[in-house]
């Protein structure tokens, strides 16, 4: 599952595209200082945008920890969304790519292949997650998963839940079902290329 993703876009960046949307970011904690990153990795810092209780059309910008400890003290950073609604505690995890890893196609490798996608012409996307507060790390949230689609299947068996542009207020509004929205995208909506 996805454990690496990419964020190379600047806050002003993913404000304005948001505004194209209708939705407000709000900075309850201050603007955050994101800064441009090609690997965002299980237990680091990454910028979410989380529900504002009661006010649809509005989203709070914070920087949280991805993964909290499970109980056997793994890190809980993919959550299964099958079945699930969600009434509380949703996010947008920005991002403008994120990576799989498969077996190397060279035998002669030892190290897995590494695959980017990214959404077509699109300069960010958000992936649904959930956050929650823990006692071992504070608050911190996790991409949720689903059957894979058909740009996904080639590659793995599961995928994140990559939400739709119209979604993205949706999410943030508690009240409207998540299983309505969690979906896979159409054939072709991301773009793949191997690299590292």
């Amino acid at each position: 599952m996805c454990n690496d993703y990419r964020l190379n876009v600047d806050v002003a960046s993913i404000v304005e595209d948001f505004a194209d949307l209708k939705i407000k970011i709000r900075f309850s904690e201050g603007r955050p200082n994101v800064e441009a990153r090609d690997d965002i990795k299980i237990t680091e810092i990454g910028p979410i945008i989380r529900t504002v209780e009661g006010v649809r059309g509005e989203g709070d910008m914070v920087q949280r920890r991805w993964s909290w400890p499970g109980p056997n003290k793994r890190p809980v950073y993919n959550f299964r969304s099958d079945g699930r609604e969600f009434t509380s505690n949703r996010c947008l995890i920005v991002a403008d790519g994120f990576y799989e890893f498969t077996d190397p196609t060279d035998p002669k490798k030892k190290r897995k292949d590494k695959w980017l996608f990214m959404k077509q012409d699109e300069p960010i996307f958000c992936i649904a997650g959930i956050w929650r507060k823990t006692e071992d790390v504070g608050e911190a949230f996790t991409m949720l998963t689903m059957e894979p689609g058909p740009d996904i299947a080639p590659y793995h068996d599961r995928q994140i839940v990559i939400l739709a542009r119209d979604a993205w207020a949706d999410w943030l509004d508690p009240s409207v079902s998540a299983k309505s929205l969690i979906k896979a995208l159409p054939a072709g909506s991301l773009a793949v290329e191997q690299v590292g």
